[in-house]
């Protein structure tokens, strides 16, 4: 099978025919995780704070989207903002399920244990060769944060920058933030989707379903296509990989589906459960989810 990425945000709920009966329950991991520490990087300068919690139904996650981690410098001149602490109160379902076969295009995907968010689109777009901004998405030509060299989101080691708000979120894999939970090459959470999954990091077992099998990096099924499409502006200013159109999803190619997730055992979930990954490559985080959720999530 081969796709085109998701476009444009979808509103509402998910409301796609059921894909299975697939049904799982996140009860008793990490229902208690907490952080609160100073954050003395001179682009932060304030606490980060995040709070996990579980009832019979709901995660809960209350936060101020600070990281505890090292940044890059905020404001550069790739990004004019200041990180500034945020109001993060979400609710995840405690026992996620999948309901579509193809996912839901999803804008914020989910929220690292920090309470930072996982927000991997972009405001910026290209409608021709001369009209591009990086404030626009109505150009039609959506530009990618990642991979690309044309155009500069300020964005730091972590693959993250600021919004105008002050919010600071990844668009892909949060290195100093692996670093803080100690992950090395081992199956790593960082965190919730919006739909209930877990988010993983990079590595994850060869054989999904064996956790004594080899630890390997996992790789996305997207990738670059053969010929840009019609219309598209020159690749001769903008080389292929600027644009989210440039890739297609092409079925077994890689370890993951075509919202970069899979099913499989982890270490929290011997028994195995569908969980999305953070790639080293397009989509870097996924840009659709499968399991149910709100497209208001959390702060803009």
């Amino acid at each position: 099978m081969v796709v085109s990425p998701p476009s444009g945000d979808a509103g509402g709920n998910n409301t796609d025919a059921p894909a299975s009966d697939d049904s799982f329950s996140t009860e008793g991991i990490l229902c208690d995780y907490a952080h609160n520490v100073f954050n003395d990087d001179e682009s932060v300068n304030t606490t980060s704070d995040a709070t996990w919690s579980c009832n019979d139904q709901e995660r809960a996650l209350n936060g101020n989207g600070v990281p505890n981690h090292e940044v890059g410098t905020f404001p550069n001149e790739g990004n004019p903002n200041q990180i500034a602490q945020q109001n993060v109160q979400i609710n995840f379902p405690l026992e996620p399920s999948l309901v579509s076969d193809e996912g839901e295009s999803a804008k914020i995907v989910g929220y690292a244990l920090n309470s930072v968010k996982f927000d991997p689109g972009t405001a910026g777009s290209c409608a021709s060769d001369a009209n591009c901004s990086l404030n626009d998405p109505s150009g039609g030509w959506s530009i990618e944060a990642l991979g690309q060299t044309a155009f500069d989101f300020g964005d730091d080691m972590n693959n993250a920058h600021v919004q105008p708000t002050g919010a600071y979120h990844y668009h892909g894999m949060p290195e100093r933030l692996l670093d803080v939970l100690g992950a090395n090459e081992s199956v790593t959470l960082l965190g919730w989707a919006v739909d209930g999954f877990p988010m993983y990091a990079r590595y994850g077992y060869a054989d999904a379903e064996d956790a004594e099998s080899e630890i390997k990096v996992l790789t996305s099924s997207w990738r670059l296509k053969e010929a840009p499409d019609p219309g598209r502006p020159d690749v001769e200013l903008y080389e292929m990989g600027t644009f989210s159109q440039d890739f297609e999803y092409v079925e077994g190619s890689g370890d993951l589906d075509e919202c970069n997730g899979r099913r499989g055992v982890t270490p929290e979930f011997p028994d195995g459960i569908y969980y999305l990954m953070v790639t080293d490559s397009f989509p870097f985080i996924g840009r659709c989810l499968k399991g149910e959720f709100e497209q208001s999530q959390g702060p803009p």
